[in-house]
């Protein structure tokens, strides 16, 4: 059965889907010793050689989803040009996995990664709305107001383009007026860059940390910083059924 090109490098490990585009559209995929830059191209995965930097991809037969409690410091990519920690350092699995979506740099907390391709694609795709809880520590006391500015949305900047953030829910969780912090729920089914710093910044409180506590209704509230865990059959079924409506 053919095969688009860039779903069956996402669905091996190499990338998630749109990343594999840009991938060939970089001429940096090859079928049968020829360069492919075309979006669209399919291949018969039982007799085409497909290979990706020089590489051969093998296709991979068992899928494997993966639940992570990120710490700092740890980028979520597969690899990195300035050689910084990767969150694939603490995930040590023999299938080819990548980050499902990102979690920046200094954000600690849920992260997902999967060689299902499929899976991946729909996770990051802003039409299936998945909610991600995040916890941020903030300078300053957070008030009422500030909480239902950001649950109608805030104007942030997207790239250089202004941008509302839709509707969002938000909560104060702790106030310490001595320490003139504050500590906030706010529950996103967006993706934009930096999104929650962003909206903090548009009520004037500056982020001092944050930390995504669930993606849709999987929590690493009883895991420790830095270890993982596979999802189970049910949670899978759960994010599917989700992905499917």
């Amino acid at each position: 059965m053919e095969e688009r090109l860039q779903k069956y490098l996402a669905n091996n490990g190499i990338a998630a889907r749109r990343k594999c585009e840009e991938y060939i559209l970089e001429g940096k995929v090859k079928v049968n010793d020829i360069v492919v830059n075309q979006l669209g191209y399919k291949i018969d995965p039982e007799k085409d050689v497909v290979k990706y930097n020089d590489k051969i991809v093998e296709k991979t037969e068992k899928k494997v989803y993966i639940l992570l409690n990120k710490p700092i410091d740890y980028v979520t990519t597969v690899k990195d040009q300035f050689d910084r920690n990767t969150v694939l350092d603490l995930v040590k699995v023999k299938e080819k996995i990548v980050p499902v979506g990102r979690l920046d740099m200094y954000t600690s907390g849920a992260l997902l990664l999967s060689n299902d391709g499929e899976f991946i694609n729909k996770l990051t795709h802003p039409s299936f709305e998945i909610e991600k809880t995040y916890n941020a520590t903030v300078k300053g006391v957070i008030t009422l107001d500030d909480i239902e500015k950001l649950k109608a949305g805030v104007e942030i900047d997207n790239n250089g383009e202004k941008y509302l953030t839709k509707k969002a829910k938000a909560k104060i969780l702790k106030i310490d007026e001595e320490k003139n912090i504050s500590r906030i729920q706010i529950i996103i089914h967006e993706g934009k860059n930096h999104e929650i710093r962003k909206m903090c910044e548009a009520i004037r409180k500056k982020v001092l940390a944050l930390h995504r506590s669930k993606i849709g209704n999987l929590t690493v509230k009883n895991m420790e910083i830095g270890k993982w865990r596979y999802l189970n059959s049910k949670e899978i079924s759960s994010f599917y059924t989700n992905l499917i409506k």
